[in-house]
């Protein structure tokens, strides 16, 4: 697939020019957001991304389309288990609510920057050393192990600030009350970091570290960088508004691990079939390609549509069923949702009343 670099400029202004549009738009004027409007932007967003694939159809052929609409599900299904850890970080944070949306996008943002250079370089090796497969496909299997033992033990999510906080804390002076959205303030001629801003960067590395799965699963379903990058991007953008509907209903998507570690396993199979098929490992078959089958994307869209569909159906008849089931989660708050403008005043008004004061925590 060669994509000129004017069609990758254009893309890039248009992601930036709708982040922009969604940040003026929702955030110009803080408030507490309501069902229909997170609804409209889920409904765009996913609209967008389904316009794009069709577009590469019309323009490249099905098997790319077919990449990039395996490659948007794979990674949007993964952020949506990434949700459970984003409602901790902001509770751990006490976040007005009426903010929640801002933190999310620059956090947002900080991960899509991120992600970019590691899609560059994941493209530069896999050019050079098709051996890299091999790895790729170890870490995925490993992973969805590790997502299947997590779920069985019934572990609960947990979150602590990682070595980038802790720097950041010892390096600037963090107030303990938030000033509105202020990232920083100036108290007695000095300058202060604000939480808003620790957790911004708390989102977007948490988002880093789940790129050390989630892109070694797209480079399973397509090598076009261009592919990977638009489904990154396409799946992020929309993940805000996926945060505030579906707050409420991870307790119960119960299955969604499993779901999830089938998936990367999956692909995780299918790279090690295509790091056979591309051998050049001398202690392998003599440095020759093993003639082994590999899994078609028609196949791999199929497996990931059906995984996640079961994945969904069965958790919502087992909660339905067994409701405590959405009890064993982590315990975490959902962000509220407002039905009615009416409802969202209320709810900015016991924000305002809140304690959002956010001590830092203790030293090792």
């Amino acid at each position: 697939m060669n994509v000129p670099l004017w069609v990758w400029l254009v893309t890039i202004v248009g992601f930036v020019l709708v982040i922009g549009a969604d940040l003026w738009l929702n955030d110009h004027k803080p408030h507490a957001v309501t069902l229909g409007e997170v609804t409209r932007w889920v409904v765009f967003y996913v609209a967008l991304a389904v316009a794009f694939g069709l577009g590469v159809w019309f323009v490249a052929g099905g098997t790319y389309a077919g990449e990039f609409f395996a490659g948007y599900l794979t990674e949007y299904s993964l952020s949506v288990d990434n949700l459970f850890v984003f409602l901790i970080i902001m509770s751990a944070f006490k976040v007005p609510v009426l903010h929640q949306h801002r933190v999310l996008l620059v956090g947002i943002v900080i991960a899509l920057i991120m992600r970019s250079i590691f899609i560059a370089a994941g493209a530069a090796v896999i050019d050079r050393f098709s051996w890299v497969f091999f790895l790729f496909a170890a870490f995925l299997i490993y992973t969805a192990v590790s997502l299947v033992k997590q779920a069985a033990g019934g572990e609960d999510e947990e979150w602590k600030e990682g070595r980038v906080l802790q720097w950041v804390r010892k390096a600037f002076p963090v107030t303990d009350d938030y000033h509105g959205a202020k990232t920083t303030v100036k108290i007695d001629g000095k300058r202060w970091l604000t939480p808003m801003l620790i957790v911004m960067i708390a989102i977007g590395v948490t988002d880093i570290m789940f790129a050390l799965d989630s892109i070694p699963a797209i480079f399973g379903l397509t090598q076009e960088p261009y592919l990977v990058f638009t489904a990154n991007a396409f799946a992020l953008m929309g993940l805000r508004q996926l945060y505030f509907l579906l707050g409420g209903l991870l307790n119960k998507l119960v299955f969604l691990s499993y779901g999830l570690a089938v998936l990367l396993a999956f692909i995780g199979v299918k790279l090690a079939l295509h790091a056979l098929h591309e051998n050049e490992l001398p202690f392998i078959n003599g440095g020759q390609p093993v003639p082994v089958p590999e899994v078609g994307i028609g196949l791999s869209l199929g497996v990931i549509v059906g995984v996640l569909a079961l994945t969904t159906i069965t958790s919502l008849i087992a909660v339905r069923m067994k409701p405590e089931l959405a009890e064993q989660g982590s315990g975490i708050t959902a962000p509220p949702l407002a039905r009615t403008k009416e409802e969202a005043a209320q709810i900015e008004a016991r924000d305002e009343q809140a304690d959002h004061r956010v001590s830092a925590p203790p030293r090792d």
